[in-house]
């Protein structure tokens, strides 16, 4: 039996494939251990999907090349998108990697692992089409929440994107496995589950019946004891539908938060993007549902310099960021991605691109000091995340906030606060653009 570390990189659902996989190795009898030193085998789960992240899946594979040039570590086995993207350069280009493994074989992580003990080198890439298989997971997310994916691959074939490439057609897990997994987490502690997938919106669609399941999964996920919040990621704009809508609003452990990546606004660039919709339809959807879900949360993302962006189509973008206030917005310049329809058009080039990025987050920001301001006085319920040593404070995150990618609130408390709690907070300033209060006391 050997010592296995494990790094995930990239996005929660990949995070979730590498729980899945530190699962299959631990119930195989091998240890998986918290860091890397010493193990027998360092396993890097890498994104691939623009060039940052490649770059920082690539500097991750050097990092522990040399501590494996050192005796700190024994063999490299890497998994994920950049495996999948690019398993010709890698086994040409980094002779330190001992093994590979596609997006469609993690099930072979244990086989690929114990081919490695003995000496063989590891070259596995199953089908990235294959249904997904069921397996248990070793929670790498704080004990009180943790992603729920319920589907991988996509159709929708968007211009720009290279994850159908790597990740296939959209295949929804069965609702049966989705709820009993839920089941599981929450028996273990889990108060909020994040419900992700590539298009979450699409969920059952693929299955007998071709239904949209998501509405019904959602509401089965509410009946589940020890579950508080539900959150929804990845719902794309057109799919939305008035039963989703109307189960956010009536159900009251899902929270009023859905993120909807909207990519641009102008009517041509989406076309020319293979996208659906166009501004006025997003504007219509927007006021929908703030008027049937009050207090909603909208997050969405933003490529800036993407094939046909002139000033004027940006413009545009820009009028539409300061005219619908979206509470929350990630901006991205267009990073054209080899083997893409959109990398063979024309576009603006990177510096710009990259400028226009930082004009969408000057205005965001503004938005976001905006809506802060207005919770100042408020008092709000904040699931408590942790302790900070520096700063000497709790912090935690209110409904409007998902791990990772939104804001925290900085808690003041004489009395300890257990992480995984819910706790009634007074907001009563700002600081660095971050809410800070003090516990109610009731």
């Amino acid at each position: 039996m050997a010592n296995i570390g494990f790094i995930s990189l990239g996005c929660a659902k990949n995070q979730v494939d590498c729980e899945r996989m530190m699962y299959r190795v631990q119930e195989a009898g091998h240890t998986v251990c918290e860091g890397i030193v010493g193990c027998d085998i360092v396993v890097i789960n890498t994104c691939g999907f623009i060039d940052s992240a490649k770059t920082e899946a690539i500097d991750y594979i050097l990092q522990t090349a040399g501590l494996k040039a050192d005796g700190y570590v024994g063999k490299i086995l890497v998994t994920g998108c950049l495996s999948q993207r690019y398993q010709e350069l890698i086994r040409q280009e980094m002779p330190e990697v001992d093994g590979i493994l596609g997006t469609g074989s993690y099930t072979e992580i244990v086989p690929a692992i114990e081919s490695l003990l003995r000496g063989e080198t590891v070259n596995i890439f199953g089908s990235i089409d294959a249904p997904e298989q069921e397996t248990g997971r070793i929670l790498t997310t704080p004990e009180h929440f943790a992603y729920l994916k319920i589907a991988e691959g996509c159709d929708n074939r968007c211009a720009y994107c290279i994850i159908p490439y790597l990740r296939g057609k959209f295949r929804s897990r069965q609702l049966d496995d989705v709820l009993y997994e839920a089941s599981l987490l929450a028996a273990s502690g889990v108060k909020e589950l994040l419900v992700v997938a590539q298009d979450t919106s699409r969920y059952g669609t693929d299955l007998p019946g071709n239904q949209r399941l998501l509405s019904k999964l959602l509401r089965e996920l509410c009946k589940i004891d020890g579950i508080e919040w539900i959150r929804v990621h990845y719902t794309y704009p057109d799919e939305i539908d008035d039963d989703l809508i109307d189960t956010i609003a009536e159900e009251p452990k899902i929270v009023k938060y859905l993120d909807i990546p909207i990519q641009h606004c102008n009517k041509d660039i989406l076309k020319l993007m293979n996208r659906r919709g166009d501004g006025q339809m997003l504007r219509d959807l927007f006021a929908k549902l703030r008027s049937r879900i009050p207090g909603v949360i909208i997050r969405t993302s933003v490529i800036t310099g993407l094939p046909g962006e002139g000033e004027e189509e940006f413009e545009e973008l820009c009028t539409f960021l300061k005219e619908q206030k979206l509470e929350r917005v990630g901006a991205f310049a267009f990073s054209p991605e080899e083997g893409t329809p959109a990398a063979a058009m024309e576009y603006v080039d990177e510096a710009t691109a990259q400028a226009r990025a930082e004009m969408v987050e000057t205005i965001q920001s503004r938005i976001m000091d905006e809506y802060n301001e207005a919770l100042i006085g408020q008092t709000l319920r904040v699931l408590i995340d942790g302790y900070d040593e520096e700063f000497e404070q709790y912090f935690g995150r209110t409904y409007a906030d998902s791990p990772e990618i939104d804001g925290k609130v900085w808690i003041s408390s004489e009395e300890a606060l257990r992480e995984g709690t819910f706790v009634r907070v007074v907001i009563d300033s700002l600081v660095e653009g971050e809410l800070n209060g003090y516990v109610l006391e009731e």
